[in-house]
């Protein structure tokens, strides 16, 4: 037996480890060996789970670990070994179906199979899990859906599937959306359920096994035909005519089809379940699930000579049902003063850094609005110090002073935090309590500060999907979901005002889906009409825009294309200055000022870093503008009128 390498990162003997480092190793080894990938990469940070390739991505362990949340984390890594060890990206490319709502069952049935051959092999890993399923159907309040409407198909199907292969029940947060479904599933494919278990271990079999259970639920119309040996040949017959003549575009769009069917599919199988976040076609590896580019989706035609405005095509299905409210308006007063003193013990131990920090960034914004003067001039106020001078020789010239005139003080920051759910925990309590400290800085310095959230009022559409329900299922609605834009601090009201509406964020609850692109451009909206001169807005968050109800009836990436629209337009044609911080996400692909922090705890550093940056650059720009100089005075008169 070889010993072991010793990790390189292992902590120094006179430095204590983190607690959960032991675990983080506990992880990555089971999953090199469960994935039989010796050089797998598993990165921990604040952000979507995600598997592409080689790499693995999964959340960072809480410091204080409860035994539910060590098995959350443990189940993300063995779905994601089980993946690696048990599944054949061409075989599933092979046999998946073109239309979406068939492809969506395919997916999620072949991810039960996956999982289910770990659990019938190994008890702990079925243990494992079966805490991630239950943690992830929780975290999508599935225990209250009432209608098949909200109940989705796929994965009451692939709960069904791992009930006939592994003898688990559903969790009990799925319970509802199986319920909602079985009666139905079972009368038209019951026999196509009973068939599955013979074909577990085969992937091949059990594939099309799965297709003619997709043809039993109604969908065989979105099946297509399966790519075998017969479509190969054809494949070769079509090359050889398109040589002989056929057109070179027609050539060219089936040379590049499977490859972005690839990129797809490829994708789809990183997701854990949960709604899209689709990336650019340069970023689609950090993709989390399947739906994150649609087969067939309309490219939009690129215009690199127009000077026109880009058009987007984003609107929301209904706005009636939008809010933007104040904090204070959304609990009483008696709660809010609990939830702020809640927040402050939770980050009591952080005070000390993040004050420090502040200290700092005050420190520095002090020293760029001292008095400065301008010496040495005709004309302005006799400088005390050269007052012998002008004694001595009364027709001296250069014995004035002028003081510079500062626009400082005429900024207002705008902070934009992200209220979604994802941000729940450690992310959302540092990001409060960073931007209470740092209000509270720049209030010293007079600078003004707006506190702005955004989140939506429900999960899974609210009243905007049950409005588009009953009007029928138009197709591409747009936005489907009731946007909740939340005033924590106005630029106007002072911190002491402020303070407890921060507390707010603690609330259980408030937390839901985030749209992006429409909160930037409100808070746009509101800073432009500020009458300062100065205007900078500072996005956090820790993602990109998902929205379960908007992105399952529109395409993929609708809301990020809109968030990129609505980027553009700040950064080149509003004076408004844009920055934005990530936790654990990296932004800087959709910001050009962006800086991507792995810690929730790096954020206080992060925001006042750039801030700083940004006051240094302008404090830079003011310094090395020309002095305004009056011009020469060639009359020597007014030197001794002075001195008398």
């Amino acid at each position: 037996m070889t010993k072991a390498p010793t990790p390189t990162n292992a902590a120094p003997k006179n430095q204590a480890e983190s607690p959960v480092e032991p675990l983080k190793r506990a992880i990555v080894g089971c999953m090199r060996a469960i994935a039989k990938v010796p050089d797998l990469e598993v990165a921990f940070a604040a952000d979507r789970p995600s598997l592409a390739g080689h790499r693995a991505r999964l959340p960072e362990p809480p410091r204080k670990m409860s035994a539910r949340d060590v098995a959350i984390t443990r189940g993300l890594g063995d779905s994601m070994a089980l993946r690696l060890a048990c599944h054949d990206p061409a075989i599933h490319r092979a046999s998946q179906p073109e239309g979406k709502n068939a492809r969506a069952v395919f997916d999620a049935v072949e991810q039960a199979r996956i999982e289910s051959l770990g659990s019938r092999r190994m008890t702990g890993v079925a243990k494992n899990l079966n805490a991630m399923l239950e943690d992830r159907y929780h975290r999508g309040n599935f225990q209250e859906v009432t209608d098949r409407a909200d109940a989705p198909l796929e994965d009451a199907v692939a709960l069904m599937v791992r009930e006939r292969l592994t003898g688990e029940r559903p969790p009990e947060s799925a319970k509802k959306i199986v319920d909602l479904w079985r009666s139905w599933v079972e009368e038209r494919a019951g026999d196509d359920l009973g068939r599955l278990a013979q074909s577990v271990d085969d992937q091949r079999r059990f594939a099309h096994a799965v297709r003619d259970l997709i043809t039993s639920l109604e969908m065989g119309d979105e099946l297509g035909s399966e790519k075998g040996d017969d479509d190969e040949e054809g494949d070769d017959a079509s090359e050889g005519e398109e040589q002989e003549g056929a057109s070179e575009e027609a050539d060219s769009a089936d040379a590049t089809a499977p490859e972005e069917t690839d990129a797809s599919s490829e994708e789809s199988e990183a997701g854990e379940g949960e709604s899209s976040e689709s990336e650019s076609d340069d970023m689609m590896e950090d993709s989390d699930l399947s739906d994150a580019r649609e087969t067939g989706e309309a490219r939009r035609v690129e215009a690199p000579w127009s000077n026109l405005p880009p058009q987007i095509d984003y609107h929301a299905f209904t706005t009636r049902f939008d809010e933007t409210i104040k904090a204070e308006e959304l609990c009483d007063v008696a709660e809010l003063d609990r939830l702020r003193s809640y927040l402050d013990k939770q980050l009591a131990h952080l005070q000390g850094a993040v004050g420090r920090l502040a200290n700092r960034l005050q420190r520095r914004l002090m020293a760029q609005q001292n008095r400065a003067w301008d010496f040495d001039l005709e004309e302005g106020q006799i400088d005390a110090a050269r007052l012998s001078r002008v004694v001595i020789d009364p027709m001296h010239p250069l014995s004035f002073k002028m003081e510079r005139d500062t626009d400082f003080r005429d900024t207002i920051v705008t902070l934009l935090l992200d209220n979604s759910g994802s941000m729940r925990g450690r992310p959302i309590t540092v990001a409060a309590t960073c931007a209470d400290i740092l209000a509270r800085t720049l209030e010293r310095c007079g600078v003004k500060v707006e506190i702005l959230g955004f989140t939506t009022r429900a999960w899974k559409g609210g009243q905007s999907r049950e409005s588009w329900l009953q009007a029928g299922k138009p197709a591409n609605p747009g936005r489907l979901n009731d946007l909740r834009h939340i005033i924590y601090k106005a630029a106007d009201a002072p911190w002491r005002r402020a303070r407890r509406n921060l507390g707010l964020m603690m609330r259980e609850g408030l937390l839901k889906e985030n749209i992006d692109g429409e909160a930037l451009a409100w808070a746009h909206g509101r800073l432009i009409a500020r009458p300062e001169q100065r205007k900078i807005l500072m996005m956090i968050s820790d993602g990109a825009p998902v929205d379960d109800s908007t992105l399952s009836v529109n395409a993929g990436n609708y809301l990020e294309r809109h968030l990129r629209h609505v980027i553009e337009e700040i950064e080149t044609r509003s004076p408004v200055e844009l920055l934005a911080i990530g936790i654990g996400h990296d932004v800087t692909r959709y910001y050009r000022r962006a800086v991507t922090i792995v810690d929730a705890e790096e954020l206080a550093g992060a925001m006042t870093e750039k801030l700083a940056e940004l006051f240094s650059e302008e404090g830079a720009r003011v310094s090395s503008a020309p002095t305004r100089r009056p011009p020469p005075r060639p009359a020597a008169p007014a030197p001794r009128a002075a001195a008398r």
